[in-house]
This record gives structure tokens, sequence and C-alpha cells, in this order.
């Protein structure tokens, strides 16, 4: 049967609490409830998003990761198939968390700020956060491989919409004069991401040498910005 999160799992030297039992000598039912089996699979997530965060992604195989939640390698596998999909899901429930506190404490965005203000925003809240961070930058590398399908697919999507949600603000900039007309929106985006991405792990590797919101910033003078006179535009590159 189920059980609520118990006490943390790691003792000397280690900080998570995030861990999650099963309750012990009692028949499990051949099938959960749909409820039920949403909230359990939840929970997993849950508590799989503090592990990653913590400790990173390297040998977080479904043992080791039922391991040090508390979950059984049958138990886990019954919410996913393979470890891709559990790294995928864990990744997509972090986002979707962030998005939910962000409306939760009112961060809504700015509709005029720009895109890469929103990458550098991010990338100030992935300070606190280095494993997801990891995490991340794997979910990308093993999407280059064909046998990660279920990486490849979620990756190339994620990317897909960043680049459409980054474009419309650049174009939006463009109509505000705040760009220069002659950017492709599309192609920016794509360079947004790009540096993002790559400043992210240069970070990760040697992070008090890369600081990644102020690299961020100097390509933010090609997108800037700002009001909607122009101001911030080097004068050459306004319409």
């Amino acid at each position: 049967m189920l059980s609520t999160l118990c006490s943390p799992h790691w003792g000397e030297g280690g900080f998570y609490d995030g861990g999650v039992t099963e309750e012990s000598n009692q028949e499990r039912p051949a099938r959960r409830s749909y409820p039920k089996g949403v909230r359990r699979r939840q929970q997993i997530l849950d508590s799989a998003i503090t592990l990653l965060a913590q400790r990173g992604v390297d040998r977080a195989s479904l043992r080791t990761v039922g391991e040090a939640i508390g979950v059984s390698h049958a138990a886990l596998r019954h919410y996913f198939s393979s470890r891709d999909e559990l790294l995928v899901e864990a990744y997509r429930a972090h986002e979707a968390r962030a998005d939910e506190e962000a409306r939760a404490t009112g961060e809504a965005r700015a509709a005029d700020e720009s895109a890469v203000g929103l990458i550098i925003d991010a990338a100030e809240r992935n300070r606190s956060i280095p494993g997801l961070v990891e995490l991340y930058a794997t979910l990308t590398t093993d999407a280059l491989q064909e046998q990660h399908a279920v990486t490849r697919e979620f990756v190339r999507d994620r990317f897909r919409t960043l680049r459409e949600g980054l474009a419309a603000r650049i174009a939006a900039g463009q109509q505000a004069g705040r760009v220069a007309p002659d950017i492709d929106p599309l192609d920016a985006a794509a360079l947004v991401i790009a540096a993002s991405d790559g400043l992210q792990i240069q970070w990760l590797l040697d992070p008090d040498a890369v600081d990644v919101g102020r690299s961020l910033a100097i390509l933010e003078r090609l997108l800037p910005g700002g009001s909607a006179d122009g101001q911030g535009i080097p004068p050459a590159s306004r319409p």
C-alpha cells in the first residue's frame, strides 16, 4: 500500500529528506485506483526532484534512485518504464512546479521583458539548484543518441516551444522599435538558448569563473529590453 513522506533516508553528511516509504506486511492491491496512483506517482517525482537537486544525476539508475527514496525497483517500474522516462518526468514536474510557484507569488513576467531577460532570471534561480541544471544538461546530451527516444522527443519539443516563445518576445520588441528589424526572431531565439545552455555547462564546471547572467547581459545588448521609444537600441540599428 501507499504511504506519506517519511523522515530523512540519509545519515551523516546527507541532506535528503524527501524519502518515500511503502507500508510493509500488507498486500498491495492488484490495481490502484486512479487518484491514488496519480498521487503516488507525484510523490515519487517530488522525492526524485529533491534527490536530483541535491546530488545530481550521476549514476542515477532506476534502482539507485529507488533505493535512495525508499521505493522498491518493482514499484518504481510500475510508474516509470525506464530511467529516461523518470528523468524526463522529473524535469517536467520541476518546471511545472516552478511555474506554479511563480504564479502563486505573483511573479508574472512583464509583457515587455526581453527574451534574454527571461533567461537571465532563470539562470539566477538555477544558482540554488545545480543538480537540476546538471539533469537538464544530461537530458540534452542523451537526446543526441537514438536509443534515448523518450528524452529526444522531450528535448526537441521543449526547444521548439522555447524558441517560439522567445521569438514572440523578440518580434514584439521589433514592433516596439526596441530590437533591430533585420534580425530573424527564430534565429535570435535559437542563439539565446544556445548561449544559455553553453554558459550553464561552463558554470557547472567552473562556477567561480563563469557568471551566466552577466555574460547573457552582453547578448541582451543585441536583443534589449527598454521602453518602446527605441531607447536601448544603438542608433544605427533603429528603424
